[in-house]
């Protein structure tokens, strides 16, 4: 009998059930203690960001966006996709604080690191703080980010909006309650290019393979 929390959980065999422009699935089998294996789902992500950002009044930008998984629109705080596995994680939020929001800010730190449902994706949020905050030309590059509507909320409304289940978005939960740690000096951020671990790979690497394959 295997230890408790000692196994190794190693894949027996992969394939892949379908692969799209932002995740692909996959189905593992995986070796369980005892020497079974199990399969498991997992959808591949590209890994995204997000930012809180905070003016110099206390303010936190949210946006109110539509979601068709939810068949709605919800209060988020700017995100988006990592462009490819060579993208630096804060060049990717400073070109959606602009892309969506119009803003470019000053300093920048890590709040929190995000796995969406460890469960089923490798998913992962980096959510950064935004300060210094100062209006930009906003360049509107899809039909969704037309419709996107910005408002800047007062940091301490922000949490009790997430608090009362009016913000549902993970990373948005947790960008702003992690602000607010940040922000009372409760907690202390992390530098903007602090490791982080659980950067998805896999898929960019997919596409980054697939992308020189074509030529």
């Amino acid at each position: 009998m295997t230890e408790a929390g000692t196994h190794e959980f190693t894949v027996a065999s992969t394939r892949d059930i379908h692969i799209g422009r932002v995740v692909g699935l996959r189905l593992d089998q995986v070796v369980m203690p005892g020497g079974n294996t199990a399969a498991r789902e997992v959808v591949e992500h590209l890994g995204a960001v997000a930012i809180a950002a905070l003016d110099d009044d206390g303010n936190v930008v949210l946006i109110h966006q539509y979601r068709h998984p939810l068949g709605r629109r919800i209060w988020e705080l700017p995100a988006g996709l990592i462009d490819g596995p060579g993208e630096d994680p804060v060049d990717a939020a400073k070109r959606e604080l602009v892309e969506e929001v119009g803003l470019v800010a000053e300093d920048w730190s890590v709040l929190v690191d995000v796995a969406a449902s460890p469960g089923f994706t490798d998913e992962v949020v980096r959510v950064f703080l935004a300060t210094g905050l100062s209006s930009v030309e906003r360049e509107v590059l899809g039909d969704e980010e037309a419709d996107l509507v910005a408002k800047r909320v007062p940091l301490v409304e922000a949490v009790r909006m997430a608090l009362a289940g009016e913000i549902v978005n993970g990373a948005a939960i947790a960008g702003v309650l992690a602000a607010q740690a940040v922000d009372s000096g409760t907690a202390a951020p992390r530098q903007a290019d602090a490791p982080w671990v659980d950067r998805p790979t896999r898929f960019a690497a997919r596409q980054q393979a697939q992308a020189g394959g074509a030529h």
